[in-house]
């Protein structure tokens, strides 16, 4: 079954050069000019990812994810200039999954597109990991906090299971990204300890006694 892909972008060339070499690749791609015809779409249908253009007059991409997070945990993937790290570093902190720098080639988007696809969909028996109050459904990528479901982006679950599976192990922070499986994402550490942030908050661990900071060094989730 084709993966459906919805490509928020104002360059009227970049869907036709796209959708024939995803289409032979197993992904069924629709197209949106604008944020505001973007959003529409995706509350009129189904999607298993989100492209995201970055630079788009009026509503930008920015903005069109913030609202796509107030919704919705699609998998979404920033289209950026390349080498604006501002924009990848705000994207991410708004809930993107990852990011891609313009121009890029169909093959590297394509690679880039399942690897966020397999994390949001993986086809792998159902595991659960359980610290304190909280508990993890790793198929299902669900979190309970006693028992009410808390919603994450793809990244924050990611990197709670790298904690939780090294409870009571410091994990670094310039690593931190690795282990949770997001080599891919490089933007710093300052963004690793946003998205640590945005998970003692949606945890309501504050102060931490869940994930602890070690000065210096990275982050340990305590075992008890």
């Amino acid at each position: 079954m084709a993966s459906r892909v919805l490509l928020i972008d104002d360059d009227a060339r970049l869907p036709e050069l796209l959708a024939s070499y995803l289409g032979q690749n197993g992904v069924s791609l629709t197209a949106a000019p604008d944020g505001p015809r973007g959003l529409q779409a995706l509350e009129q249908g189904a999607y298993d990812a989100v492209l995201l253009d970055v630079m788009m007059p009026g509503m930008d991409g920015l903005e069109v994810c913030r609202r796509i997070r107030a919704k919705s945990n699609v998998p979404v993937i920033m289209l950026t200039a390349r080498g604006d790290e501002t924009d990848r570093v705000v994207g991410l902190e708004l809930g993107a999954d990852d990011y891609v720098a313009k121009p890029f080639s169909p093959r590297e988007l394509l690679a880039r597109l399942k690897a966020v696809l397999r994390r949001s969909r993986p086809d792998v028996l159902s595991e659960e990991l359980a610290a304190g109050e909280v508990k993890v459904d790793i198929g299902a990528r669900i979190v309970n906090v006693k028992g009410a479901p808390v919603d994450l982006t793809g990244i924050e679950f990611d990197i709670l299971v790298a904690l939780m599976r090294r409870a009571g192990r410091v994990v670094p922070r310039d690593a931190l990204l690795s282990e949770a499986g997001r080599s891919d994402v490089v933007v710093g550490e300052r963004t690793v300890d946003v998205h640590i942030s945005h998970l003692r908050q949606k945890l309501g661990d504050d102060p931490p006694r869940l994930i602890k900071t070690v000065r210096g060094v990275g982050y340990v989730l305590a075992k008890d």
